[in-house]
């Protein structure tokens, strides 16, 4: 199972094991917020609740957190491999102004594409083909990439966590 860890001023951070929680908690770094009582972690001489949501101690300072460099798996992710033009499972990454008339390799110009409208934009613009972007490519913002893990939602208690209000989007 998973945990999500925050950090001292309770913004999201990453998401590890509930076992790397649990020796976070152990060692006096973290303490649990909510925890699952029903499925314990047990060890030879005690049970523990199994962490949902830990914070950290002490507040712990993201290196690189305004930086984030282009990349194909970047951009799938930024996209949640949905195609650019037709909204269907995407697997490639787009230039949509063609490298071949000085298209740049930047977050502005990079859009997750499905096999098939990649192929049939060729070097060709979406103007020019009569088709219009479902978003608007920009680099994502700092909150979003420094916290890996979090796209799926499957635990209940992070959703207080995770608002959008709480977490720019």
């Amino acid at each position: 199972m998973r945990t999500l860890v925050l950090n001292a001023g309770y913004e999201p951070i990453a998401v590890v094991s509930d076992r790397r929680a649990l020796v976070l908690i152990l060692n006096g770094k973290a303490a649990a917020i909510e925890a699952d009582n029903v499925h314990p972690l047990r060890t030879v001489d005690a049970e523990y609740a199994r962490p949902r949501v830990i914070l950290l101690n002490r507040y712990v300072r993201i290196p690189m957190a305004r930086r984030n460099p282009v990349s194909r798996k970047g951009v799938l992710r930024r996209d949640n491999h949905t195609c650019g033009y037709c909204g269907k499972f995407a697997n490639t990454i787009d230039h949509v102004m063609p490298r071949s008339r000085g298209g740049k390799d930047s977050w502005e110009n990079l859009v997750a594409a499905c096999l098939r409208c990649n192929n049939v934009k060729g070097d060709r613009t979406p103007q020019e083909m009569g088709w219009e972007l479902r978003r608007t490519p920009g680099s994502p913002t700092p909150r979003q990439w420094q916290v890996r893990g979090v796209e799926r939602r499957d635990t209940v208690e992070w959703a207080a966590y995770l608002e959008p209000e709480r977490l720019v989007a």
